[in-house]
């Protein structure tokens, strides 16, 4: 492990009331680069004027040069034969030319390599080497940040609101001035300096002057802000730290899974490996996958309703179907239309097509399917109005009927066996108070309510954590969490039988946040990072059923807090937290002593 000290940096201001925030913001700037050298910078004349003279010279030796080898091809010269006045024109033209690409091609390039892209889900299972976790390469915190002390965000805005720190540095001073007054956009950052940790830091600062409001229990240092251009967020001024978990071993379909959970929520991950516990003393859990599919629903006008039936009639066609998949597949290696549905409202029509992803969620891959289907539509139907290339028919985080019944991303069930003195040593309960209460609660209880796929204790607890910890998008929770969990008693009564049914789980292990190198360490230990080769889609289907898995096991153990009376006993001991966090720390106040003192 390669450990390395930072040098104390001399010129710090210990004086200043803030010194130690005066010494973070010196650390990220000693840590930036310097500023890309502009082209300007070596130019003895005026930027306008070199340019004047190379556009110049560029157009007009170009235009001598196909004068005299007009006359030579009329004149049935050898073009190889050449005077020197043609040869000071080639040279000139090739010294011109390299100036105008070095000026203008270079910067053109950088500009687009690092636009957003929107195609970051569908990675067609190639790997990239920046995300590869290089044990050898990380470096362990300095000893002094170890021994700091860490004041409470609340503590630290109290002191900070009312006086920004000018920066060590006078260019990144000005900078952050002009992101502040307007004249730079905080977006263009990362494309200007070419460093987006000093981006980063830039815009926080700026945003800190902005608001009055400190930021300084956010932390910046730490993340790979390369990582996240153009993929996953964008203008960051930090991270937020959630603690991750582990659970398990869930057994599984034979196989032991140590299950990643990030949340803040005390008891979760204790709940959720007390489940796993019993799972596996009760020989584990079966899953099956029942179906693989990404929806993407597009909204059509026609001038009348029968013009929107004739192209439902088109598309439901058996005959018709070879032809459209065909124009999907071709959108992606790994996009296969799998089944077109079509709903219609007076004269618009929603069309509903379902397509396996392979290892990608497959969002962004099927909207490119489904593009290339309504431009061929548009050849047929040339009357046809595309509206929205989503009209809610999908659907797309929410809550829907359609994702409840048919089915979105994976659909998975999961079933075990719980043995009644399992049921009594590891739960706590009984089968009989099990099976109660989940009819009473899970089943009459959520229907009295009106739940739409939410016939269960927490799935939504379970599916949040392990989303957040492996890069999904959190927000795909609402459907995900669509669960059904039934018990019953078998062999005479004596063991519970307990299952979850999750039709709609949306998961990928390549694209978007599964790339970060948290999240990527949390697939690895789950043994389904990256894409699979040998069996695309295997990755992402082995999640959803590690998901439903862990999903009842959330549920045996809730459920049986809640039938034997521990629920409320267990939170009140491991959840709530005795410190005070609207006082500022001791440590705090005596260090903000001794500077006054100084």
């Amino acid at each position: 492990m390669d450990i390395r000290r930072r040098p104390h940096k001399p010129d710090v201001d210990h004086s200043h009331p803030h010194h130690h925030l005066q010494r973070k913001a010196s650390a990220a700037v000693d840590r930036s680069p310097s500023p890309t050298p502009k082209a300007s910078d070596a130019l003895p004349l005026p930027l306008y004027l070199t340019n004047g003279i190379f556009f110049t010279l560029f157009f007009s030796v170009a235009y001598y040069l196909l004068i005299r080898w007009r006359d030579k091809i009329r004149n049935s010269t050898p073009l190889h034969v050449v005077t020197f006045s043609e040869l000071a024109a080639i040279v000139s033209l090739i010294a011109s030319f390299i100036y105008l690409l070095g000026f203008f091609g270079i910067d053109f390039v950088q500009s687009f390599i690092a636009r957003a892209s929107h195609d970051a889900w569908d990675v067609e299972g190639e790997s990239d080497p920046r995300f590869i976790i290089d044990e050898d390469r990380r470096h362990a915190p300095c000893q002094a940040s170890l021994d700091c002390v860490v004041p409470t965000p609340t503590a630290v805005s109290k002191v900070m609101d009312l006086h920004p720190i000018p920066l060590p540095s006078e260019e990144d001073e000005q900078l952050v001035q002009k992101v502040v007054s307007g004249e730079v956009s905080s977006y263009s950052l990362e494309s200007r300096l070419g460093d987006c940790y000093k981006a980063a830091f830039i815009r926080r600062e700026a945003v800190q002057r902005l608001t009055g409001r400190s930021l300084s229990g956010l932390p910046l240092e730490g993340l790979d802000y390369e990582s996240i251009l153009g993929q996953c967020c964008e203008m960051p001024v930090g991270y937020v730290q959630i603690p991750v978990g582990v659970a398990g071993p869930l057994l599984l379909n034979g196989c032991e899974y140590t299950v990643p959970m990030a949340t803040t929520e005390g008891c979760l991950v204790a709940s959720t490996n007390r489940g796993c516990k019993a799972i596996y003393a009760s020989g584990g859990a079966t899953c099956v996958l029942m179906r693989d599919a990404m929806t993407r629903a597009p909204v059509v006008r026609f001038a009348t309703a029968k013009r929107a039936t004739d192209l439902k009639f088109f598309l439901e066609d058996p005959l018709n179907f070879e032809t459209l998949a065909m124009v999907f597949n071709g959108s992606s290696r790994f996009a296969r239309l799998q089944t077109i549905k079509c709903s219609i409202a007076g004269k618009n029509l929603y069309i509903r097509l379902s397509c396996s992803t392979g290892d990608a969620m497959g969002m962004n891959m099927v909207s490119k399917g489904v593009q290339k289907i309504l431009d061929f539509l548009l050849n047929e139907f040339p009357d046809m109005e595309v509206v929205g290339i989503s009209g809610n028919f999908c659907s797309d985080k929410k809550p829907a009927a359609v994702n409840w019944i048919e089915g979105r991303g994976k659909s998975v069930v999961c079933e075990a066996t719980i043995p009644e003195e399992v049921v009594k040593k590891v739960l706590k309960t009984t089968v009989t108070s099990l099976v109660e209460l989940n009819m009473l609660k899970n089943l009459t209880g959520s229907a009295l309510a009106g739940a739409l796929g939410g016939f269960n204790a927490h799935a939504a607890n379970i599916v949040s954590a392990i989303f957040i910890a492996t890069g999904q998008d959190p927000a795909q929770n609402v459907e995900s969490s669509h669960c059904i969990t039934m018990m019953e008693a078998v062999n005479d009564g004596k063991d519970l039988h307990v299952s979850v049914t999750m039709p709609s789980i949306e998961v990928g292990t390549i694209g978007g946040g599964t790339q970060l190198a948290s999240q990527s360490a949390c697939l690895n230990m789950l043994g389904v990072k990256g894409a699979c080769r040998e069996s695309p889609g295997s990755n992402s289907r082995l999640l959803a059923t590690i998901v439903a898995g862990s999903v009842m096991a959330g549920e045996l153990s809730l459920m049986s807090a809640i039938a034997s009376g521990q629920l409320v006993k267990s939170h009140m001991k491991y959840n709530r937290s005795s410190k005070d966090v609207t006082e500022v720390p001791d440590e705090l106040l005596t260090q903000m002593e001794c500077e006054k003192s100084v």
